[in-house]
């Protein structure tokens, strides 16, 4: 069993019935729970279709009145084939499905229930500096050697003769190069704010039954100094 799987498992390994208390964990923590534990699925809203317009979607507010309304767990009975999941991670999982397009919408519903599934944090590349190494490389005899190519050549005395040489260069980059860094620190970012408003919303609407989000968060900019 994983690290992440004996940590969650504590938090289904019993079901809170009425007078006990409510279970507190951070959002990260919450959202591995709903999607590694309890297997909840990610029920998107359908795209629009551009021969009816603009489609209506639906917004955390929505998911959380009709929880409320209705006093029964969100159906997802057709993807569980008769397991049961549990109601608060039904409503976590419709929580995640409503992501506004200003953070990412449908693409980062899907990455951040795909990582809580997978017990994972985004790679925000650890520890990679940038680094100066040859484009290309070469192998004989005598080892591994940069490759170069020939940019030009020049007219020397050489012996009391003039020949004509080759200049080599050998062409460099950087690896990894410092926009992939950057992708990867604005790809956390953008899941650490996606975790911000799924916190906000949970513990605003107040619905959850055996569950308690609390303020607890990832790291925000692990690279950071300090």
């Amino acid at each position: 069993m994983s690290r992440v799987d004996r940590r969650l498992s504590g938090l289904s390994a019993q079901r809170t019935g009425r007078g006990r208390a409510r279970r507190s964990m951070g959002v990260q923590a919450a959202l591995e729970w709903a999607f590694r534990i309890e297997k909840a699925q990610l029920e998107l809203p359908e795209p629009p279709d551009p021969e009816r317009g603009p489609g209506v979607g639906f917004g955390l507010e929505y998911v959380l009145m009709q929880r409320a309304a209705l006093g029964c767990k969100v159906d997802g009975g057709q993807y569980k084939m008769g397991d049961y999941t549990h109601e608060d991670a039904e409503v976590i999982a419709a929580t995640v499905a409503g992501m506004p397009d200003s953070l990412g919408g449908r693409r980062m519903a899907i990455r951040v229930a795909e990582l809580a599934r997978a017990g994972l944090t985004p790679d925000w590349m650890p520890g990679a500096v940038p680094r100066c190494v040859p484009v290309d490389t070469r192998e004989n005899q005598h080892g591994v050697r940069a490759a170069t190519d020939v940019v030009g050549t020049e007219r020397v005395l050489s012996r009391g003769k003039w020949r004509m040489i080759e200049i080599l260069a050998c062409p460099v980059t950087f690896s990894p190069h410092p926009h992939q860094i950057e992708a990867a620190h604005r790809a956390y970012d953008d899941w650490w704010a996606a975790l911000g408003w799924i916190r906000d919303g949970l513990i605003a609407g107040g619905i959850l039954r055996d569950v308690e989000v609390t303020n607890v968060m990832p790291k925000e900019r692990p690279w950071g100094k300090g």
